[in-house]
């Protein structure tokens, strides 16, 4: 009896302004494999709600199984402080500067899933804002109001 091997693959796609997936493949040759995946990764994108086109609005945490991991948001020129599958999640976001720091597990399957539910945990000012029926200046505060009406 012989071996019947099969190649898995893990692939995230994203537009690099803002919008990201991720997909799982199986399939007796690679291509096929990543083939599978990218499609599926397609159909999972979301959006995620960018401070000045380059951060997160807020620091924000995520889990899945045991992978659990914590991102923040950085000030100008920091650049992307992150490990492996976390880093290609940010680049193909378009994020430019985060810092994000995996606990837990290490299987990169739950990294990217842990890191897709901390994304789609953040929220923009204007939402939060329409949440509780006040103002984004009120959220923000005077200073930053002037710049998130801009990018927002």
């Amino acid at each position: 009896g012989g071996r019947r091997f099969a190649f898995a693959a893990l692939v995230v796609v994203g537009d690099q302004k803002g919008r990201v997936g991720y997909g799982a493949g199986k399939a007796r040759e690679v291509p096929e494999a990543i083939r599978k995946a990218t499609e599926r990764a397609k159909k999972t994108m979301i959006r995620v709600p960018m401070k000045e086109g380059r951060t997160l609005h807020h620091d924000v945490e995520g889990t899945f199984g045991a992978g659990h991991v914590v991102l923040r948001s950085c000030t100008a020129g920091t650049g992307i402080i992150a490990g492996g599958p976390m880093r290609a999640v940010f680049e193909t976001l378009g994020i430019g500067d985060v810092v994000a720091k995996s606990l837990g597990s290490r299987n990169p399957h739950n990294m990217v899933k842990a890191t897709f539910a901390a994304l789609q945990r953040c929220a923009s000012p204007r939402s939060v804002a329409a949440r509780r029926g006040k103002k984004v200046s009120d959220i923000l505060g005077k200073r930053d109001a002037a710049l998130e009406g801009a990018d927002a």
